[in-house]
Order: structure tokens, then C-alpha cells, then sequence
């Protein structure tokens, strides 16, 4: 098709995270621009207005950080005497819990996502269903008929939604998924959880602390498999401290109802055989949470219809997120590569500078952090201990203990460790792992130094202001320092310098 007989210069599919990114990009720089976001978040702000902000606005990251918030504020008054305080069983309505969600919810769409703010710099904005008719054209499902439209480079952001496992009775019992738990308005007696990872993990301790008594089923042997194994579990011991069950190793043969009530099951089981049980196991609960992963939406997209490669879990993209065709590219969940919010903006802006400016923008795979936000919180960056030793890797291990943090004893918040991968002599950041307090902030300053070459060298020699919890990043490159003053190099100051004094532990040079 010539450019000159599109009608517009760039078409977004989609209008969660990857969508936003890339159509603001398109609109700030003078492309003539077309977002198509189906509009299927949540309870419609206005009559006709498409839900922008994708799922980490509406069924992911917001509507659970907030619910995780409120589900702190009443363990915390539960353990008020940490603080000198009185502990108190808080009332937790749960129904207000739950509106108080969704108006963050609302909040965020408005001040950030609302079509009003894109429209604002120049883009075209339509509630609709988009398909591929071919390699430059889509069609495009309104409520007044159908149109078509066409561009000389498409972005494909058409995200993810919950995928279910094949289990026997699932498609016949009731169950929540990311999709719908946040649209509920009565708080299960006994939530039943199918899913350890970072959803899951979330919900659990969220639902816990607010009432419900959780079931955690999870197929591995360990939560949050992705992680490193001594943090994953202290996180699972903190949880069922707090009463968290989980049931790991056990795979679902089947689920089923015994009733249902206004859309919420009264009472739900599952069958599950643990690893070396003999009989299945039944769990009962009143509601059923299936939070087994997520996957690429493709199906309504018609991508053959454009000769655009796809496999079952995503669009197949370069490393400029370029697809099979030359011109269309495609970023976030519906690539089936990262499951992170981060992510999928990063990938609409390596697409749209590639598309638009044509500058060779690539991924950056190798400094890509990720969060839980649980509490304590568990964060990562870069190399795992595992990937290290498959790959054969010199490295080290510095630790650093929240307990040594003022800030975390001032705060009760002393629950915590680091650790950081890094080359013996030069230091070089390989990967770090946080579980405490503010981890998904201390995260981040490791990213920045791994993207930029700077060592735990660099990292020790600057300044960080105390008493904060950043500090621990700084301490815990203190430990590489502590770990060169071997003894061999003490007594050589020490007879340079003739000093008298005896060091019995180098490490408390940290």
C-alpha cells in the first residue's frame, strides 16, 4: 500500500501500558495517530469511553497494591504493640475494602489513562475491536458499525488475560481470575487459591489479613519458582505465620460446587494429590481464586490475515520488537515475553523510536528487575544464583541483614536480607535479590548500576543518607570491600603503617 493512501501514520492496538507508550510517542512527535482499545476494564467512567490503562490499571498492579495496602493497615493495628501501641482486631468492612479499590482504580484511569489526556496531544482515540484485513489495514468493531482504517506502521499492544488450566470441573464451578477478584463485594470465609506465584502469593496474604482463612495450591515445590529459593521461603514462613496454608508439590485432578450464591460460590472443593501422598486430598472453600499465569490475547486479531508469525504464547518480535512484517510491530503481554508492566512500556518504546525515528533501538533483556509486592517485598535484577552456576560464572556472594539496618529496627521492619552476585576483584554487579521492606525501590538502584557499569567499588564509596533504607545497598557493597582485607592484607598494613592493634573478624570493617 502507498503511504500516501493510508489514513493515518501509526495504528496502536490496544490500550493498556504497551498501547499508552507508544501512541504518546506517535502523538508527540507529529505522527497522525489512531489508538483502538476495546474497552473491556472494569465499569465504564462514561457512556462510550474507551478504558485505557490495560490491565495493570484495572485487574493488576493498581487495584492489588491498593488492596494489599489496606490489607497491611489492619495487620498492622492487629500489631500495634510492635509500635507501643495497643493491638486492636480491626472491623474490616470488606465491601468498602473493596469500592475503596475500585475509586484508586478510577483515580489512576483518570488522572493518567483517560483518552482525554492522549486525544489532548493530538491522537484519535476509538472504543473498538480491532482485526488485521491485511498488512496495513484493520478493521475496527464500533458500537455505530464497523470501519476500517489503515497506516503506514501498526503497533500490536493488545496485552493478555487469564489462561485456565485444563482441570476437570473448572469450566462447570464458579472461580474468580485477576479479571473479576477485584469486582467482588463479600469477602470469602475460605478462599482457595490455585497459583504460587506473585498473584497468588499477593492474594493470599491480602485475603488473610482481611479475614479469609487461604488455601495456597501450587504444583512446585516452592512459591514464586522464579526466585531465589532461601528468600521464596522465608516469605512462605512469614506467610503461614500469619495463617497462610499452602499445599506445594500437589497437583488439581479436579474442582467442583456443592452451591452458589449471587455469583460467588458458597462452597467449592478441590481434589488434589500431593508428591508422594497416596489419597487425593479434598479442600473446601466458599470461593475459588485461579491465578495460574496469564497469556498472550490473540485470537480476535486475525494476525494471518496480515502474514504476521505468531505462536501460542505471543506475537513472534526481534529485538526491536519488529515483526514478521517489516512494518507492524508488537509490544508487551502480546508477545508472550514479560509479564511486567515495565516491560511492556519499554518494548512500546524500543517499537515506536524503531518505527518512527528508525534509530536502532534495541531491548535491554539483561537488567529487567521484578517485584512481589508481598510483605516483606521480594525483588530481583539480573543474573539468578542458579543461572550463574549453569553457566559456569565466577562470582561471589555478598549478604547484607535487614537487622543491621537502623531505619528497619526503628521502623520493626528488621526482617530482611540482600544479595548480591558480583566478580571478586572488580566488582561488577552480575544480580541482586531484596526481600524486605522497600524492596521494589532498593531494586531499582541495583538496575541502574548494573545498566551502567558501576561496581559495589562505586556503589561503597557514595554517599547515602542515614538513616533511610537505601543505606542497605550501600552496606551490602561495604561486605565486598570487608572482603578483601583478607588477613594476609591486614598484616601487611599493619607493618607498613606499624600499627599494634589485633582485627579478629575482617568483616566487621563492613
Amino acid at each position: 500500500m502507498n503511504p500516501k493512501d493510508c489514513t493515518h501514520d501509526l495504528i496502536v492496538i490496544g490500550g493498556g501500558a504497551a498501547g499508552l507508550t507508544a501512541a504518546r510517542f506517535g502523538a508527540r512527535i507529529g505522527a497522525e495517530t489512531l489508538l483502538v482499545e476495546q474497552g473491556h476494564f472494569g465499569p465504564v467512567a462514561e457512556e462510550g469511553t474507551p478504558q485505557l490503562g490495560g490491565d495493570a490499571t484495572w485487574e493488576g498492579c493498581v487495584p492489588s497494591k491498593t488492596l494489599l495496602r489496606s490489607a497491611r493497615a489492619a495487620h498492622q493495628q492487629r500489631h500495634a504493640s510492635r509500635y507501643g501501641l495497643e493491638d486492636r482486631d480491626p472491623e474490616v468492612d470488606f465491601a468498602a475494602v473493596m469500592e475503596h479499590v475500585r475509586s484508586v482504580r478510577q483515580q489512576v484511569f483518570d488522572e493518567r489513562s483517560h483518552p482525554d489526556h492522549l486525544e489532548a496531544l493530538g491522537a484519535e482515540v476509538r472504543a473498538g475491536r480491532a482485526r488485521f484485513l491485511g498488512p496495513h489495514t484493520v478493521e475496527i468493531e464500533q458500537s455505530d458499525g464497523v470501519h476500517t482504517a489503515s497506516a503506514r506502521y501498526l503497533v500490536i499492544a493488545g496485552g493478555g488475560d487469564p489462561k485456565s488450566p485444563p482441570i476437570e470441573g473448572l469450566d462447570q464451578t464458579p472461580h474468580l481470575t485477576s479479571a473479576s477478584l477485584f469486582e467482588i463485594s463479600r469477602r470469602p470465609e475460605r478462599l482457595l487459591i490455585l497459583g504460587g506465584g506473585p498473584i497468588g502469593t499477593e492474594m493470599a496474604q491480602a485475603f488473610q489479613r482481611l479475614g479469609s482463612q487461604v488455601t495456597v495450591v501450587e504444583e512446585r515445590e516452592r512459591i514464586l519458582p522464579k526466585d531465589d529459593p532461601e528468600m521464596t521461603g522465608r516469605l512462605r514462613e512469614r506467610l503461614e505465620a500469619e495463617g497462610v496454608r499452602f499445599r506445594l508439590g500437589a497437583s488439581v485432578e479436579r474442582v467442583g460446587k456443592h452451591g452458589a450464591e449471587e455469583g460467588l460460590a458458597s462452597a467449592v472443593f478441590a481434589d488434589i494429590h500431593s508428591s508422594g501422598d497416596g489419597e487425593p486430598e479434598r479442600i473446601e472453600a466458599d470461593a475459588l481464586l485461579v491465578a495460574t499465569g496469564r497469556g498472550a490475547a490473540l485470537e480476535a486479531l486475525h494476525l494471518e490475515a496480515a502474514g504476521i508469525e505468531h505462536t501460542e504464547c505471543g506475537v513472534t518480535v526481534s529485538s526491536r520488537c519488529r515483526t514478521s512484517q517489516r512494518h507492524v510491530y508488537a509490544a508487551g503481554d502480546v508477545t508472550g515475553r514479560y509479564q511486567f508492566t515495565h516491560m511492556s512500556e519499554h518494548m512500546a518504546r524500543v517499537a515506536a523510536v524503531n518505527a518512527l525515528l528508525k534509530v536502532p533501538l534495541t531491548l535491554d533483556t539483561d537488567h529487567v528487575p521484578w517485584g512481589t509486592f508481598t510483605d516483606p517485598e521480594l525483588a530481583h535484577v539480573g543474573a539468578t544464583r542458579q543461572q550463574l552456576d549453569d553457566e559456569g560464572t565466577d562470582y561471589e556472594v555478598h549478604r547484607f541483614d535487614y537487622a543491621s539496618l537502623d531505619r528497619a529496627a526503628a521502623e520493626g521492619e528488621s526482617e530482611g536480607l540482600i544479595k548480591v552476585y558480583a566478580t571478586e576483584w572488580r566488582g561488577k554487579i552480575l544480580g541482586a535479590t531484596v526481600l524486605g521492606a522497600r524492596a521494589g525501590e532498593l531494586i531499582c538502584e541495583y538496575a541502574v548500576a548494573m545498566k551502567h557499569g558501576v561496581s559495589l567499588h562505586r556503589l561503597a564509596d557514595t554517599v547515602h543518607p542515614y538513616p533511610t533504607y537505601g543505606l542497605a545497598v550501600r552496606r551490602a557493597a561495604d561486605r565486598w570491600y570487608a572482603s578483601k582485607h583478607t588477613a594476609r592484607v591486614i598484616d601487611w598494613i599493619k607493618s607498613i603503617c606499624d600499627y599494634r592493634g589485633e582485627v579478629t573478624d575482617p568483616e566487621h570493617l563492613a
